[in-house]
């Protein structure tokens, strides 16, 4: 018995990097899965090569509008939604803006991060109680934060305060279902330095690359990058029944960073 079968979930920003790698896993384990993102063609080759398991629906988690459109389709194709992954996220220096200090980041710049990396999870949680009440389902909503959002990061400071909400957010809207004694769990995930595309312009490209992959992980007891696939294993047990009991909870995934500090292994 695969530990998602009969499932039907919606991912989040599902084109590339850690989404992606959820949806594929969660195919893998035996759900439906809605691959959903602004990006369409990448989002919909992987559904495509997913197979009958998946489907691509372009949804912008900034408009509520499209929401509604997302989740009622949803329902009427599969008459229930179990998981929903609020994965979509920007770091904010994908515009090529990289002024992102408390100091001197633009109020704008500031609002299009929180736009993305808050208000999306925001009415992802909204819509997806929603739907989950309508269809009487039992469900589980899987916000992904950051380490970020539980330390301070100088030089990110609107994407720090958005994943720090988003960490919150989560322990409101599990203790409102509980509340109103709805079977639906929401749980975040919190993980460091993930090799997705979302680090390229931060890391570039020729000889230098290297060097900052390792000043990135310098402080990481593992000294190295997660992957979207180690992401993707702690997501399939939080919508899994494995983890029926597990609520408002936040799993660190920073390979020992959070834990304190390490001697650098020996080289001889």
């Amino acid at each position: 018995m695969k530990r998602l079968e009969g499932k039907t979930a919606l991912v989040t920003g599902a084109a590339r990097g850690i989404g992606a790698a959820i949806a594929t896993a969660f195919v893998d384990n035996g759900a439906f899965v809605y691959l959903t993102d602004i990006d369409d063609a990448p989002g919909q080759e992987l559904a495509v090569g997913l197979g009958g398991q998946a489907r691509y629906v372009h949804l912008d988690v900034r408009d509520e509008g499209q929401w509604q459109s997302v989740m009622a389709r949803v329902l009427d194709q599969r008459a229930s939604l179990n998981v929903l992954v609020n994965n979509a996220g920007i770091t904010g220096f994908e515009s090529g803006c990289f002024v992102h200090d408390p100091e001197h980041a633009s109020l704008e710049d500031w609002h299009a991060v929180h736009r993305t990396n808050l208000d999306g999870v925001f009415l992802g949680c909204k819509h997806a109680i929603q739907a989950m009440r309508r269809s009487a389902s039992a469900g589980s909503i899987i916000n992904i934060s950051s380490r970020s959002g539980l330390v301070g990061i100088p030089a990110a400071a609107a994407y720090a305060s958005s994943k720090a909400a988003v960490r919150n957010h989560t322990k409101t809207v599990a203790l409102y279902c509980a509340e109103q004694g709805l079977p639906i769990r929401c749980n975040s995930i919190h993980p460091a330095a993930v090799l997705t595309p979302m680090w390229e312009p931060m890391l570039g490209e020729g000889p230098e690359r290297e060097i900052r992959m390792r000043e990135f992980v310098q402080d990481c007891p593992m000294r190295r990058f997660g992957r979207p696939d180690e992401v993707a294993a702690v997501a399939i047990m939080l919508a899994s029944d494995e983890a029926a009991y597990m609520n408002g909870a936040e799993l660190n995934m920073d390979g020992g960073i959070l834990a304190g500090a390490a001697a650098a292994p020996s080289t001889e």
